[in-house]
């Protein structure tokens, strides 16, 4: 069977994070183009494969990704889009989770030269359930 653009992108995607959920590195460096730039959701960016296996290697020392669930992608040209739903926990405890999407950009060598993540707050509510005017809740968002 024949391997489509998309299917063999959505492996990669796959890949990279059955590498979270299992804690091994089995192909950084060939999933990302030498140069390519990854931008976490809170600010952190790193830029080249080996400096995002660098991160990877140092933030699997403190820290468990639990679940890592892809909920859909979409494909336009160059690019594929993942839906996801995350939670980790830190040795200290700390327990996060947030849904978030990732936009890639794909090289020709099929490598990916660009991901950004983009996460949103699980603790969703309606500000305007009481009337017309609106009430936020105030609370932290650690992932922020």
């Amino acid at each position: 069977m024949k391997q489509t653009r998309e299917t063999y992108r959505e492996a990669k995607i796959r890949q990279w994070f059955c590498m979270w959920l299992d804690k091994q590195d089995t192909g950084i460096c060939e999933l990302f183009s030498p140069d390519a730039l990854y931008i976490e959701s809170w600010g952190p960016q790193y830029r080249g494969n080996r400096k995002i296996k660098l991160w990877f290697d140092e933030w699997n020392t403190r820290g468990t990704v639990q679940r890592w669930d892809i909920l859909q992608f979409l494909h336009d040209g160059e690019h594929t889009v993942v839906q996801w739903s995350f939670q980790c926990v830190f040795s200290d405890k700390t327990v996060q989770s947030f849904e978030g999407l990732s936009l890639v950009r794909w090289d020709g060598d099929g490598k990916i030269s660009f991901l950004q993540e983009f996460g949103c707050s699980l603790g969703r509510y309606d500000p305007y359930a009481k009337g017309g005017a609106p009430v936020f809740q105030e609370r932290p968002c650690a992932w922020l």
